[in-house]
């Protein structure tokens, strides 16, 4: 469907009448011809524009590339997509953006000075979220033009993006999807590039002053004095870069749904439309995506819960998950797993209440970032809050009498039930929920104890993912703009942090400026039987907490100090890591966490009392000698099976075993099939074990 321009705006050929856009907007011209008139003063290969201390342009740069190989460059005019076509072999094909002395940057932006450069293509993460952020702004100009709405946010997600567009009363309709994503398809193959600029808070309110939900988001959003803004083809789009260098290298999109959303403005709550869609470099991997998605669903963990009568939702209490006997079952066993490896790496474990003040959050800094999300209630004249987390819970433990060095380091731990008030469309079975629990714990420790405790956490994180099966990756995320507290300080902690990851023996990432503003952080996502990533644990330094609680412990020499805290998680919700496990595993269950455990099936009515004395634990029947009385039971995984007969399974009277012949749904449905054990009557049932084999 090829796309024209008319009137300053896109038509699309083929689109019906209800797909036109409005009239032209009067002010787009205006926006524009503002935009490249301030990129134009930019534009740093003129020497227009270049800050003080960077070299002029022309001077020439070294650049030095992965495994030590160097180039030759000229400062402010060689970009990294130069050094990609020099290089050859495919590589200005494949890169789609650059990171450049360890920041991201586009490829088309001249490097300034020294730079050691990294070329990403899209089985990068970062670059993976570019190409996305580029999409999202694809999708936001199509459908801004396409329905003739307001564009309010395009953003990406972790498995790919979406926009936030104002219609009115209006509503984007299924059956207008596909015209969408062929205009979108139509968009890309033009060619449209992205250009960046570097706008100031004054000028962002000029270039966005025609549209209210943008022009918000850069009085609350924007604190820094300069941020980026990108043109693609007719419009304008507040987002962080990288993006790409033009919408050509969009070679396969998909729009999926589209969902109402809210925004809160000083008018009030008005309702937009959401569009989200997910693009490729190629129609592979689309493809390959489509495939994933179609094994996802037949994994998905709210079909798996139905099914197996794990957990179910209800309409009088949404967002709360209610556990069945059977997903209490998975649900307590991870927990007492955590406990278990809690009572063996010296965590103690406290109860804290649910109900606080508001002055408890207003004391942490929550009530003031996060208050929309908690859920407030009065009692009489008080108004109370449900907890959203349980640090400030935490912080008052430690305060509440004198602390001595010696106690340090003081691990809490807590399986306390928190809430969060998600918006009713965010919420997705057991991934997003307002009612969960976490295996949340908080150290406190001295600062030459940090290291130390860092490098455990990350112990602790192995070890559980190991049982879990999964594979995971570190990123150390250092201090944002914005951040608060000392530079040195910040310092201190990251190198602490870097030395940790470096000890800990395996590969991790620098992700600058992605950590938390009161502190640094270990991002970790595992990756499950899908190859999907997901956000579950974490490991998070806070030096603004124990300021705000004004916390202290006596030193050796008799001063007062200030502890550091350490956030650590590694399920993360209980919740979410039940819903990842299912589908990772597609519902066949680690045979320790499976709702249906053993089966005893008596041979002879004279054994019964003997069978009902107790399963015996998997595995015992390995590495034990033959007995000599006769076989009397059996035991599986799932329901009642029809027992073998003893020439199917060996020798009578001798410990065996087979694979389970599928005989009944229990083990197709809770686990892959295990063995039938044949058990001697004599040998008395071992003792139960609690966690994982």
């Amino acid at each position: 469907m090829p796309a024209a321009r008319a009137g300053g705006r896109l038509l699309f050929a083929g689109a019906s009448r209800r797909h036109r856009g409005s009239a032209p907007d009067p002010n787009l011209s205006e926006r524009l011809r503002l935009f490249q008139q301030l990129r134009a003063a930019q534009d740093p290969r003129d020497g227009t524009g270049t800050g003080t201390g960077r070299p002029s342009p022309g001077t020439p740069i070294r650049i030095a590339l992965p495994g030590g190989r160097l180039l030759p460059g000229r400062a402010l005019q060689t970009t990294p997509f130069e050094v990609a076509a020099q290089l050859g072999g495919g590589l200005a094909e494949a890169a789609l953006v650059a990171r450049v002395n360890g920041t991201l940057q586009d490829l088309d932006r001249p490097l300034e000075s020294d730079t050691d450069l990294e070329l990403l293509d899209f089985s990068a993460p970062e670059a993976r979220a570019a190409f996305w952020r580029s999409g999202a702004c694809v999708l936001g100009t199509v459908a801004e033009q396409l329905f003739g709405a307001a564009l309010c946010r395009a953003q990406a997600t972790e498995d790919g993006f979406f926009c936030d567009i104002h219609m009115g009363d209006r509503a984007v309709q299924r059956d207008e999807l596909p015209a969408l994503e062929a205009a979108c398809v139509a968009f890309t193959r033009a060619g449209h590039r992205f250009e960046r600029l570097e706008a100031t808070r004054q000028q962002l309110a000029e270039l966005f002053k025609h549209n209210s939900f943008q022009l918000q988001q850069v009085e609350e959003e924007v604190t820094s004095p300069t941020t980026t803004v990108y043109r693609c083809g007719p419009s304008l789009h507040l987002i962080p870069g990288p993006l790409l260098q033009h919408t050509g290298l969009i070679s396969a999109l998909r729009v999926l749904t589209s969902s109402a959303a809210f925004w809160e403005g000083a008018g009030g709550r008005q309702s937009l439309q959401r569009v989200a869609a997910v693009a490729f470099p190629s129609a592979q991997g689309l493809a390959e995506w489509q495939r994933v998605q179609e094994e996802a669903a037949l994994r998905d963990h709210r079909r798996i819960g139905r099914e197996q009568e794990l957990f179910f939702f209800h309409k009088l209490s949404p967002g709360s998950c209610f556990f069945l006997p059977r997903g209490a079952h998975i649900y307590n066993t991870l927990i007492e797993f955590i406990r278990s490896e809690y009572r063996a790496r010296g965590f103690s474990e406290v109860v804290t209440p649910n109900v606080f003040s508001p002055q408890l959050w207003e004391l942490s800094g929550h009530w003031q970032h996060y208050s929309p999300n908690m859920f407030t209630f009065t009692a009489g004249t008080e108004t109370f809050s449900l907890k959203p987390m349980n640090c400030p819970a935490h912080c008052l433990m430690f305060s509440h009498r004198r602390r001595s060095w010696r106690e340090l380091p003081l691990r809490l731990a807590d399986f306390g039930v928190l809430h969060r008030n998600e918006p009713p469309g965010a919420l997705t079975g057991l991934t997003r929920v307002r009612r969960f629990q976490q295996d949340d714990a908080h150290i406190f420790c001295t600062m030459g104890q940090l290291e130390a405790e860092i490098a455990s956490c990350l112990d602790f994180i192995r070890s559980v993912y190991a049982v879990l099966g999964f594979s995971f990756r570190l990123a150390l995320a250092t201090r944002p703009p914005g951040f608060l507290g000392d530079p040195h300080t910040w310092d201190l902690a990251e190198q602490h942090l870097e030395r940790s990851l470096r000890g800990f023996g395996q590969p991790w990432e620098l992700s600058p400026g992605d950590g938390a503003f009161y502190g640094p952080k270990i991002d970790i996502q595992i990756r499950d039987a899908l190859g999907r990533q997901h956000q579950c644990g974490t490991i998070q330094l806070d030096f603004q907490m124990p300021e705000r609680f004004q916390l202290e412990y006596i030193s050796a020499e008799g001063g007062s100090l200030r502890p550091v805290l350490i956030h650590r998680a590694v399920l993360g919700s209980v919740e979410r890591m039940v819903a990842v496990l299912a589908e990772s595993c597609g519902g066949r269950w680690p045979f320790w966490l499976s709702p249906l455990q053993t089966i005893v099936i008596p041979q002879a009515p004279e054994v019964e009392d003997y069978a009902r004395e107790g399963p015996p634990w998997p595995g015992r029947s390995a590495g034990h000698s033959s007995p000599t009385t006769t076989s009397s039971w059996w035991w599986a995984s799932g329901s009642a099976h029809t027992a073998p007969s003893a020439s199917e399974l060996g020798t009578t009277g001798s410990w065996g075993s087979r694979t389970c012949p599928g005989c009944c749904s229990g083990c197709r449905s809770y686990g892959t099939p295990v063995s039938l054990t044949l058990r001697n009557a004599s040998d008395p049932p071992p003792q139960k074990r609690v966690g994982p084999p």
